[in-house]
This record gives structure tokens, sequence and C-alpha cells, in this order.
């Protein structure tokens, strides 16, 4: 599958053999790295609740029980006695095989605060005896909103890795993306449930346009966007159907949805409704508003209403603690610094988000596009620089919170 996806696009390796080989070599590897976590972080789980209560999940209606052995232990985890902050801390710890520095840049916190946050949620359930079982009925309903951002930041950090040499991590978004389908099974009836699922599957179906055959980033404009998968494309255009017809506003999740539907249905970059995806934000600002969501709302000001509307929100958020060591703010604003011809501005914040990021894929891109503006194209022989280059979306459609 993997060779004919890649070998039309990048051509027939010099030892197809040799390359079939490596490539199932490492699908193998990470499938049973997958199981290995799993399998580890259920025992982990089993032994620190075993220790204070004897093991008892009740029965259930067979119409209402949850199949899944890590979504259960994901409603188990997510449970009330904890601040929402420390449920989903310790669920994506313990269950979603993420480490405290990946889920400090989830939360935009340091990696310290959350290693206190899950030591104190661990010490919150043992005083509190807090039984191993499946909640029911309203209170299963009560954990919802920390389940369903466990699957979300689980998805997140698969689709956009904190570390590593890697620019995804697709085992996670397949993680996520089936825990997010059993959910929606399960509670028919919630709209964010089905808006989660719809953002999901959109933004699943760019997977293997985003990266080269080298392994090198593809950003959103310059996708080659035949190559998305129109399958999940349809399921998430069902699924953000099915969250409208429930009715009311759509939530965060949902707004989310809809604006990858907006990047979904435009055939071409051209053809993209940047006003609707203003629009979008701006309802998603209201409703949750965070710093990313800002700087989200920035990408989607400058390619509606041109580099300098952007760049004037991006400059009110550079004082934001939360996004000091953040490298999108400074990648954002080179890129619009860039297409606004201020070339050696630009340079500098593409460094300087260089150095901030530890992914060695963002990294080269990153340091690519600050060479890139320290030796500008000159127009017709001139000194002056040419005019700024094609807008390019540094900044994903989506991002977390």
């Amino acid at each position: 599958m993997a060779a004919l996806e890649q070998w039309p696009q990048s051509g027939v390796p010099d030892k197809p053999g040799a390359w079939l080989m490596g490539t199932a070599k490492h699908r193998a590897i990470d499938l049973l790295r997958r199981n290995a976590r799993f399998e580890r972080k259920v025992e982990e789980l089993g032994r620190e609740l075993e220790v204070r209560q004897e093991i008892a999940i009740p029965d259930v209606d067979a119409g209402d029980s949850i199949d899944d052995d890590l979504l259960r232990l994901m409603f188990v985890a997510c449970h009330p006695v904890l601040s929402t902050d420390a449920r989903v801390a310790l669920t994506l710890r313990l269950l979603g095989g993420l480490t405290t520095d990946e889920i400090a840049r989830a939360f935009l916190i340091s990696e310290s605060t959350v290693a206190q946050r899950i030591v104190r949620a661990k010490r919150s359930l043992a005083e509190a005896h807090v039984p191993f079982e499946v909640p029911q009925g309203a209170e299963r309903a009560a954990r919802l909103s920390s389940v369903l951002e466990v699957i979300y930041l689980i998805f997140n950090e698969g689709y956009s890795a904190t570390a590593g040499n890697h620019w995804m991590r697709p085992e996670l978004c397949e993680d996520a993306l089936r825990l997010g389908r059993v959910l929606a099974e399960l509670a028919p009836n919630e709209p964010e449930v089905h808006g989660l699922v719809a953002l999901m599957e959109i933004q699943a179906s760019r997977v293997r346009a985003r990266v080269s055959s080298s392994g090198q980033p593809i950003l959103l404009l310059d996708q080659n966007r035949s190559r998305w998968d129109q399958l999940l494309i349809r399921r998430g255009f069902h699924a953000l159907e099915r969250a409208e017809k429930l009715g009311g506003a759509l939530g965060p999740y949902g707004l989310q949805a809809a604006i990858a539907a907006c990047h979904a249905g435009a055939r071409f970059p051209e053809e993209t409704d940047w006003e609707r995806i203003v629009a979008l934000y701006d309802a998603l600002a209201q409703l949750a508003p965070s710093p990313v969501v800002e700087l989200n709302r920035a990408v989607a000001l400058a390619m509606a209403f041109g580099p300098a509307a952007g760049l004037e929100l991006v400059d009110s958020l550079t004082d934001e603690p939360a996004l000091k060591d953040y490298p999108l703010l400074s990648s954002v604003r080179g890129d619009l610094l860039a297409r606004l011809g201020r070339f050696e501005e630009a340079r500098s914040e593409f460094e300087h988000a260089a150095q901030l990021t530890r992914n060695a894929r963002q990294r080269d891109l990153l340091l690519e596009r600050a060479a890139a503006c320290a030796h500008p194209v000159r127009a017709s022989g001139r000194d002056s620089p040419a005019p700024a280059p094609a807008p390019r979306a540094t900044l994903p459609s989506w991002a977390p919170r």
C-alpha cells in the first residue's frame, strides 16, 4: 500500500525489494510498540487502583456498554473528584502514551506543572478511595467532555509531533480516530462527539499529502489535493452533518470541523472561502477563547484581508505568556513579515522559531524559510526585493486550544 501511494509520486526506488522490506519493518515495529504501550498502561493503571480497592466493574446493559478497553479506562480515569485539567493530564499520561513534555505543549504550560498535576491527581484518587469502575448514565455524561479532550489532544500530537524526527505520528491519529468513532456510536445524541469525529476525519484525510517522499513537511497551500483521502472527507462531512442536525449552535469541536470543511471543499487553494473561515474563528474565539485560537484567526485574517491585518493581531499576542516559547507564534509572524517584503525581520522570526521547536522536520523547514529571506529573489536585476512570495499557511487551520 505504501508503494502504491508513494511510488507514482517519487518514482520506483533503485532497490524496490529493500524499500518494501524496510517499510514493512518500520510499520511492524510501530504496531508492536503501540500494542506494548497499551498493555503497559493498562497494567500500570490496574496496579495503582488495585492496591486501594478490589476491582469491581458493575454489570451494565449490553446496549450501554463500552466495548473498547482503552475507552473504558479513559472514562474511569476522568473521575469528577479531579479537576478537568488534572483528569486530562493524568489520562493522557497513563493511557494516551504522551510524555509530560508533549502534554505541556498541548496546554501551553511548563513540564513541571504537568508533572505536579499528575502527581496530585494520583494522590487525590487514592485519598478518595475511587473505585475502578465504569461510570453509567449521568455520571458518564459528566465525564464525556474530559474524554473528548483527551482524544482531541492525542490526535493533535499525532497530527503535529512535538519533538523527534518525524513531522507526524500517524499511529496516534489512528488511535484517536478509532476512539472517536466508538464514542460516536456510544453517544449518538451528543453533537460535540460528532463534531470531534468530523474534525479528525477531515484532518486525517490530508495525512498522505502533508509529507514528501523524503519525509519533508508540505504546508497546506502547497499540498497536492488529489492525494487527500476523499473517503475520510466524506465521512467527516457526514459526521459534521450529524452534529448540525442534533440542533443548537456548533460547539468548539464542531466549529473547528466546519473550518476544516472549508479547506476540504476547495478543489484549489484559491477557492478557499477565507472570509467564512474568519467568521468561524470569530465564533470559536467567543466560545472557547485562547491565544492559539487567536493565532489561527490571525492567519485566516491575513489570507482574507491581507498580511497587514493578520500581523496586527499577531503583534498583539507577542506578550502573551502562554505563547512565550510557542514556535508557531514566531513562525506565523515571520510568514506575514515576508509577505510584506520585510525579509530581514522575517528571517529573524523564522530563526527564533527554529530555536524553539524540538521537531527536527519543523526546524529544517523554518531554517529553509529563514535562508530564503536572507537572499530574497531580486526583481528585474534591481537591488530592491521582488514582491512578497505567494502566501503559505505556516500554521495549520486547526491547532490545539
